[in-house]
């Protein structure tokens, strides 16, 4: 992706927004991230949003928040970026992981039951490349069992479910600002999105060493605070996320279209995007049986691709001491053979995915040609 397009069409704004912070001197808790707290919280329809440094921070502190900790048990998807589970161990809880609905990637709810225990206290689910997990069920069993539905949107700021947007159906909603992400700052950052305010409360403690002021710290918290820079950079990048994620909607929706007109569907599978969901395409996950070909295929034509993720959680070497007796997980197991990523983001052009599809045709099926 360039992440210098954007940039270039908003430097006046981010120029300005960037000078005002340096020219105020206050660069850490200041008004800037207050502005962006209480306009994520609107965004996403929630009560409170609170800033901190970083996508895996607002997990952390969110399960640490929801009093998750040593002895408890985290339901959560075993196919998503190793920070979901990352966190649960972080916290001293265990990761139980169930397998994903092979379209969406998302965790299968019709799996979690079997998967809870008395020791649950949690289900984190992962909106995983943008499009929402089956929310409406799951937040019924977390409200029937007495789970804390935390849902991890760093891939899926925007998408709705039902018409509401994602972050807002659980008792917090953690966001990633990676400069990678739909809505990207220029370094680390996060936030949590809750309308629960002893929770916003409890994690403004702890971002900030579990003191409120005055030297006086009442609970064991770290240093996570989102910077001042970020914040404004991200308050101007804000009004745009609709506009940025109807475009990558329009994108995905011409890259099914070529691919179909090709006769390639076939040979690989596009996005898939279920009933009642608004998908916002983080990442544009094709599926193919021959992904390997088609990845080093397309890197020599100097399109980058990337495998997202080329295994599953519970199979990394730093959690192998979780399960001694390993289990299977047949869905995602043949999607992290199969997943490969092709370019995404808002300003990619129609030439270029012409382009694109047009190479996968020459790989697959060369005696096809993309027609307009």
């Amino acid at each position: 992706m360039d992440l210098t397009a954007q940039y270039r069409r908003l430097k006046p704004e981010l120029d300005a927004a960037m000078q005002r912070v340096l020219d105020r001197g206050q660069f850490v808790l200041g008004p800037e991230g207050e502005h962006l707290e209480r306009e994520l919280a609107a965004y996403c329809g929630t009560r409170d949003a609170v800033a901190v440094a970083s996508g895996t921070d607002a997990l952390i502190l969110t399960l640490r928040g929801c009093g998750i900790g040593a002895g408890d048990e985290v339901v959560t998807p075993c196919f998503s970026f190793f920070a979901t589970a990352e966190a649960i161990v972080t916290v001293g809880a265990t990761p139980r992981f169930v397998d994903i609905d092979p379209r969406t990637y998302a965790i299968d709810v019709g799996q979690i039951e079997a998967a809870l225990s008395p020791r649950t206290k949690a289900v984190l689910p992962v909106h995983l490349f943008g499009h929402p997990c089956d929310l409406e069920p799951l937040a019924r069993l977390a409200d029937r069992r007495g789970l804390a539905l935390i849902e991890d949107c760093a891939q899926a700021v925007g998408a709705r479910y039902q018409g509401r947007r994602v972050g807002a159906w659980g008792r917090a909603g953690c966001l990633s600002f990676y400069p990678t992400k739909n809505l990207g700052a220029y370094g680390d950052g996060g936030m949590v999105v809750t309308n629960d305010p002893a929770l916003a409360q409890q994690l403004r403690l702890l971002r900030t060493h579990g003191s409120r002021g005055g030297y006086h710290h009442t609970a064991i918290g770290t240093n996570s605070r989102l910077d001042e820079l970020q914040a404004a950079i991200l308050r101007v990048k804000l009004p745009h996320v609709d506009d940025w994620n109807q475009a990558r909607r329009r994108h995905a929706e011409t890259y099914r279209r070529l691919i179909e007109q090709a006769g390639l569907d076939g040979e690989l599978s596009p996005p898939h995007e279920q009933p009642g969901c608004e998908h916002v395409f983080h990442a544009y996950v094709i599926r193919s049986r021959q992904r390997e070909r088609l990845r080093e295929g397309l890197r020599k034509q100097g399109i980058g691709v990337q495998v997202y993720y080329p295994s599953t959680i519970p199979q990394q070497p730093a959690l192998q001491h979780l399960s001694p007796a390993p289990r299977s997980y047949p869905m995602a197991e043949q999607a992290a053979a199969e997943v490969l990523a092709l370019p995404m983001y808002p300003e990619l052009t129609e030439e270029l995915i012409r382009q694109i599809v047009g190479h996968l045709v020459d790989l697959l099926k060369p005696s096809a040609r993309v027609r307009a």
